[in-house]
C-alpha cells in the first residue's frame, strides 16, 4: 500500500510546476509550439546551470528584431520537444541596470525575463516560454552540467589581489563613467583576511555589448547604498587585461573560473559563496540574496 501511495505522489508532483500549476495531460512541447502565432528562439541570458533550482534569465525578440516584455511568461520544460514538460513556471519581467538611471541594454533592451526551474540532473533540456498575451511562442535549450566552472556556492573564495585605488589609479581598474569610486576600495583577499562579507561583480561597463548584457555595476552600486549600514563591503573587478577585450580576460577572471561576464558573488564572513548571479541581476533579485545570506 505504501509503495501504492509513493507512486500516486509522485504522479501528482511531476504534473505539477514550482508555481503550483497543473500540467495538461497529453500536452508536449511541440503541442505548444502549435497555438497560433510565431515560433521563435529564446535568447538565454546565462549559460552555465548544475542541477538544482536554475536561474533563467531570457529574452524574447520578436521577428520585428524587438524585445517582447508583457509581465510575465509562462515557461515549460521537458527533457525532449515530444516529451510531456516536468515543470511549468511563471517567468517574471525584471529590470535591466537601474530603472531611471542606467543606460539600456544592447538593443534598448530594459527588462529581462527571469525564470527559476528545478532540474534535477545534468543533460540537455528542452523549454518554450509564452509572453502572457502574446501570441507567439519560444523554443529554447538549457544544458546543465554536473558541476559548476566557475566558483561554486558553497565554496571557498578564491584570495584574489584585486586592483583597488590603493594600488591603481581609477581610470586603470574601471571603465564605469564616472567612475565606481565606493566600488574600488577593498580588494578581494583584505576582505577575506577580514572576515567582512561582501558583494564582488565581474563586469566591464565599457565594453558589455550584448542584449542581455546589463549594467551590473549600476545594479551593485545601488545596493551599496542601500546597505550602507550592515557592514557589507560592495566591490568591482574588470575583466580584461589591461581593459582591452582583444587580450583576453584577466587572471581574477582566471581565478574564478569566469569565461563570461558580467556576475555577481555574495561571499559570506566565513569566505564562503553564498550566492551568485550569471548575467544581469535586478536591484530587487540582489536586495533579496543580500538579506538572505549577507544581512
Amino acid at each position: 500500500m505504501g509503495r501504492v501511495v509513493a507512486v500516486l505522489l509522485a504522479v501528482a508532483a511531476l504534473s505539477t510546476g514550482c508555481g503550483g500549476s497543473r500540467i495538461a495531460h497529453g500536452l508536449t512541447l511541440d503541442s505548444i509550439l502549435q497555438r497560433p502565432g510565431p515560433d521563435i528562439g529564446v535568447t538565454a541570458g546565462a549559460g552555465e546551470f548544475v542541477p538544482g533550482e536554475v536561474r533563467f534569465p531570457f529574452l524574447v525578440i520578436a521577428n520585428n528584431a524587438k524585445p517582447v516584455e508583457r509581465a510575465a511568461a509562462s515557461v515549460w520544460v521537458a527533457t525532449s520537444r515530444s516529451g510531456r514538460p516536468f515543470e511549468h513556471v511563471s517567468a517574471k519581467l525584471e529590470p535591466i541596470g537601474v530603472p531611471g538611471r542606467s543606460e539600456a541594454a544592447f538593443g534598448g533592451v530594459t527588462r529581462i525575463y527571469v525564470a527559476h526551474l528545478r532540474i534535477p540532473r545534468p543533460g540537455r533540456y528542452w523549454l518554450v516560454a509564452e509572453p502572457v498575451g502574446a501570441r507567439l511562442q519560444a523554443l529554447g535549450a538549457i544544458d546543465v552540467a554536473a558541476r559548476s566552472r566557475s566558483v561554486a556556492v558553497g565554496a571557498r573564495a578564491p584570495r584574489s589581489e584585486t586592483p583597488t585605488l590603493a594600488s591603481a589609479p581609477a581610470a586603470q581598474i574601471t571603465t564605469r563613467t564616472p567612475p565606481d569610486l565606493p566600488l574600488l576600495r577593498y580588494s578581494v583577499a583584505q576582505s577575506l583576511a577580514e572576515h567582512v562579507p561582501f558583494v564582488l561583480t565581474f563586469a566591464t561597463p565599457k565594453f558589455c555589448t550584448s542584449r542581455t548584457c546589463g549594467p551590473v555595476v549600476d545594479v551593485v552600486e545601488a545596493a551599496r547604498k542601500q546597505f550602507a549600514a550592515r557592514g557589507i563591503r560592495f566591490i568591482h573587478v574588470e575583466v580584461f587585461q589591461g581593459n582591452d577585450p582583444t587580450r583576453g580576460y584577466n587572471r581574477w577572471m582566471r581565478q574564478w573560473g569566469l569565461s563570461s561576464e558580467p556576475w555577481v558573488f555574495l561571499v559570506g564572513r566565513d569566505g564562503r559563496v553564498k550566492a551568485k548571479f550569471e548575467g544581469s541581476v535586478s536591484q530587487a533579485e540582489l536586495a533579496a540574496a543580500i538579506r538572505a545570506n549577507l544581512a
